[in-house]
């Protein structure tokens, strides 16, 4: 399998550093909102991966964190009066959408069991940072500073290691001022915060360093580092994460985890998925032109419509979003899971010359995501196959473990669809004697009786074939 790596601006061979296991780490969301859709895009690249590598026959251990405290965490947690102790604020608030984003992670088709969450407020994680800043700081590549703790690049320069892994760093974009600030200028160079000294008002821990008492909490970077370096060691395989976290933050997860270590590698390959536009515009909080998934919802599109729209584009291509977008990938859907459903059906049953066009779908799917997640043709492959089903039936024997491996690739649930009741076929079958015998009136309130109950039907030569509406 093949997936091109930011590190080496190339496609590379993906294989374990050590037996059989990838091990992978996503940058995960920031409680404190609903995650927009563009957030959304970056797990469902990270979902497409897992799933990818265990079909290409790797056992995958996937961390995903929780960034639980952030200055915009505290921030929108200072909004809620109602509880004047600042960490159980930040915790009421970041649990609340904690809850909200596995619902939505669920309901987009990730499989969140195949994951293992991580906190950065978790008290071993914290503890781990102390830790590493104590190191760093002994290591001479921190100092502290009068609002906290800072990591100096000039020192890790210095050593010898290059800051600049991931993007073309220059000298001219570098900057000597320190910058406190998670969110900040991306286009300069700064040391950066690793540990925060406590203000007024926002949650704090523990923390003696050198003699000197700095209660606080950390800095944005230094949490993903500890917690993939706990969960997976170092260093690890896969770091998944959106190309707006290539620099600074990915950057300086690398400058902080390799620069007491003789080996510059944190993750062998970084895998970086690009935006969903607006308007041709990234989709962003703070240019207030996002879609969550509850307003997909309130349209009434399906959720895996939207998890197909996104599958449609390769994953370092920019996706524009628009509604007729993602009225073309909900009617796909819809086509998808009509072939799905044919195996029930004994008018579409039995064309057991399909096994080997199944087979050789299956072949060309598989080399298509193994060739650095191509999804659109993928896709392409199986809207050929849906096609030809729909005038050739299909191959009852041997759909099913097609779309058991589907569901495996794609999440798009289509190996577990029910049938329809004996009450619904009974009234299908009714229906079709009236039409054969030219009784219309019946055959038309059959019809729409059934279109009442969400099935549709489509006549054809072998008989009526019914689909879900």
């Amino acid at each position: 399998m093949k997936l091109y790596n930011t590190l080496a601006r190339t496609l590379v061979d993906v294989s374990p550093l050590t037996d059989k296991t990838i091990r992978m780490y996503s940058c995960g969301p920031t409680v404190y909102d609903h995650a927009h859709i563009g957030n959304l895009s970056a797990y469902i690249f990270a979902d497409t991966l897992r799933r990818t590598i265990r079909e290409a026959g790797y056992d995958v251990q996937h961390v995903m964190n929780y960034t639980d405290v952030d200055d915009k965490t505290i921030r929108r947690s200072q909004q809620d009066a109602s509880d004047s102790d600042p960490k159980s604020a930040l915790k009421k608030l970041t649990d609340e959408y904690i809850q909200i984003f596995n619902h939505d992670m669920r309901r987009i088709g990730n499989d969140v069991s195949a994951l293992t969450f991580i906190r950065a407020t978790d008290p071993k994680t914290i503890t781990g940072m102390q830790q590493l800043i104590a190191k760093l700081l002994e290591g001479g590549f921190a100092y502290i500073a009068d609002d906290g703790v800072y990591f100096s690049i000039e020192a890790y320069r210095k050593s010898g290691k290059v800051y600049g892994q991931l993007s073309k760093v220059e000298a001219s974009n570098t900057s000597k001022a320190r910058i406190q600030n998670d969110e900040y200028d991306k286009e300069s160079v700064h040391d950066f915060a690793l540990w925060k000294k406590h203000r007024p008002g926002e949650p704090a821990w523990d923390f003696t360093l050198d003699g000197q008492d700095l209660t606080g909490r950390p800095g944005w970077h230094i949490e993903c580092s500890v917690m993939s370096r706990q969960l997976l060691n170092q260093p690890f395989d896969i770091h998944t994460g959106g190309i707006d976290l290539i620099f600074p933050h990915h950057e300086n997860e690398i400058a902080q985890s390799t620069a007491l270590e003789a080996n510059p590698i944190m993750a062998t390959i970084f895998a970086h998925n690009d935006h969903i536009l607006v308007d041709g515009k990234k989709m962003a909080k703070s240019a207030q032109n996002f879609y969550t998934l509850d307003d997909i919802v309130a349209k009434k599109y399906d959720p895996l419509a939207f998890r197909l729209r996104i599958l449609q584009a390769h994953y370092r291509s920019q996706l524009n979003f628009s509604w007729e977008s993602l009225d073309a990938a909900q009617n796909l859907l819809g086509s998808i899971r009509a072939w799905a459903d044919l195996k029930h059906q004994k008018a579409a049953s039995g064309n057991e010359a399909l096994g080997d066009a199944y087979a050789m779908a299956l072949k060309k799917i598989l080399a298509a995501m193994q060739n650095d997640l191509a999804t659109p043709a993928a896709l392409s492959i199986l809207a050929e196959l849906v096609s030809q089903s729909e005038q050739e039936g299909v191959d009852d024997t041997k759909i099913q473990p097609l779309l058991n491996v589907l569901d495996r690739l794609f999440g798009l649930e289509l190996a577990d669809r029910p049938d329809i009741s004996h009450a619904q076929k009974d009234l299908i079958a009714d229906r079709e004697q009236a039409r054969q015998t030219e009784n219309w009136d019946t055959s038309d309130k059959l019809r729409e009786a059934l279109l009442e109950q969400g099935i549709g039907l489509r006549d054809t030569q072998r008989g009526p074939i019914w689909y879900k509406v």
